[in-house]
């Protein structure tokens, strides 16, 4: 094609977390020049698109790319998240990102950015403000950061039918039209929504006067365990005892989530109903007893059109009117695809290769491209972990997760960088701890020593019989 033409030696399609979090690992550890190929205006991925109270649902420090810090790295004093470690919002998060860019990748001179731009497969980059086109070409690689895309109410509209004079809107403009006595409708069962029905206690609504149409609950995870100090050690090393515990003396699955319940590993937000979904969320104790309060819960499924004086779901229909604010978290976060391999040859398909980890990720696998050669190696290093959708999914998790960090414990220069990593805080307290032990220290990790192979075998043997089953239930009839 005629026109300009860029070269790098990679190519990044995507200025998420994900792949910033790849392009800075790639910064420091090789000389490597990049282009860095977005369609927003702005570096961070859908957090730039996303309502103005979200926040994260983990600590911040552990997200973000790995050179440089996010969030103030100290336990919240007050609010829903007080004695955890700082959780940053989304605004901060979007300042975080344009810093790195600003900050570290433009100055490195190694470093191409084109925002508002519309990568093709041929290497053709349309600017999405001009039309104006650009060919680009990677010496080595390219980079997909979008496998994992995640996707919010604001960019993805609702698939069902709203009438005329309803109104039903995105998170994002829920601040705006808020009035402490309205009545509102919220659509969704996972994090969006949760946020939602937390802010809107917060700012004070009845909760009497809130609808939450949930066709699915969740398990969720708990916060205390996520925490990236050595002061958490018990609490965030115990529990990665306490789950291969569980795993390894479970009799069955529904007998696996049991035990994990009960061990205060994962929560539900209405003990009375039994889970259907399972996406990673992470709460603290004060926001799961925020969301309990709300107790008009609608599980009839999924909402087929809300009408000026009614909605409609899959398994029956309820009142509405006007004056409700129906607001829509129905997007579906990241969609579950079907792992691929990272290496491929030419292309590095970004994906998690630890549990609910994107930017550790993201970064890891920049760090075996920097250091290795033979893509056959960097892929049995690194075994792509499913996006979770079903409670299953969380075994499936685990199991690939354990297979994963077997392989780098194999490796002293894997081991070293995961120490050292600002992305992984948990090497560095089980490291620390071997050198400082104590009693309680010494008991915990001998405890996830003597389980984590039996544990691990046993989820094997719970998925294959769990997946036969599923293989021998008949299947329902065609029509003729």
């Amino acid at each position: 094609m005629k026109g300009p033409m860029l070269e790098a030696d990679y190519v990044i399609v995507g200025a998420g977390a994900v792949g910033m979090a790849f392009a800075d690992t790639l910064l420091t550890d090789t000389n490597a020049s990049m282009i860095l190929v977005d369609r927003r205006r702005k570096p961070g991925g859908h957090w730039n698109d996303a309502y103005p109270f979200i926040r994260l649902h983990a600590p911040a420090a552990n997200y973000g790319v790995n050179s440089l810090p996010l969030g103030s790295d100290k336990l919240d004093e007050t609010g829903l998240n007080r004695g955890l470690y700082n959780l940053a919002t989304g605004a901060e998060i979007c300042s975080y990102f344009d810093q790195v860019m600003r900050r570290r990748f433009r100055p490195s001179g190694r470093v191409t950015y084109l925002p508002m731009c519309d990568w093709r497969e041929d290497g053709v980059v349309t600017s999405l403000h001009d039309g104006a086109r650009t060919h680009v070409v990677a010496r080595k690689k390219i980079v997909d950061a979008t496998y994992a895309e995640t996707r919010v109410p604001a960019t993805h509209p609702p698939t069902f039918n709203v009438a005329r004079g309803a109104l039903c809107i995105p998170p994002n403009a829920l601040p705006d039209l808020y009035e402490p006595d309205a009545d509102f409708v919220i659509i969704g069962a996972g994090k969006t929504a949760m946020d939602t029905a937390v802010w809107l206690l917060e700012q004070g609504s009845d909760p009497e006067r809130i609808t939450w149409i949930r066709p699915r609950d969740a398990w969720l995870l708990n916060r205390k365990n996520q925490q990236p100090s050595f002061d958490f050690f018990p609490d965030t090393v115990g529990a990665l005892a306490a789950e291969l515990e569980a795993a390894r003396d479970a009799s069955s699955i529904d007998d696996l989530f049991r035990r994990l319940e009960a061990a205060d590993l994962l929560r539900r937000i209405d003990p009375a109903v039994k889970p259907t979904m399972y996406r990673c969320a992470i709460v603290s104790d004060a926001e799961l007893a925020e969301m309990r309060r709300i107790t008009k819960v609608i599980r009839k499924g999924r909402v087929s059109a809300i009408e000026t004086d009614r909605i409609i779901l899959d398994h029956g229909v309820i009142p509405t009117s006007f004056n409700h604010i129906h607001i829509n978290c129905t997007a579906d976060g990241i969609p579950p695809k079907p792992p691929q391999p990272i290496f491929q040859r030419d292309r590095i398909l970004l994906q998690y290769v630890r549990r609910c980890s994107p930017t550790f990720s993201g970064a890891f696998i920049a760090h075996l491209e920097a250091t290795l050669s033979d893509d056959a190696e960097k892929n049995a290093l690194c075994g792509p972990i499913p996006v979770p959708s079903v409670p299953r999914d969380w075994l499936r998790m685990h199991v690939q997760d354990a297979k994963n960090r077997h392989r780098w414990s194999k490796s002293g220069e894997i081991q070293s960088w995961l120490i050292k990593a600002r992305l992984d805080r948990f090497s560095a307290m089980i490291a620390r701890a071997t050198i400082q032990p104590t009693s309680e220290r010494d008991a915990i990790l001998q405890r996830y020593r003597e389980a984590v192979q039996p544990a691990v075998a046993r989820l094997v043997e719970l998925l294959a019989s769990a997946d036969a089953c599923a293989k021998a239930e008949p299947k329902p009839l065609l029509p003729a």
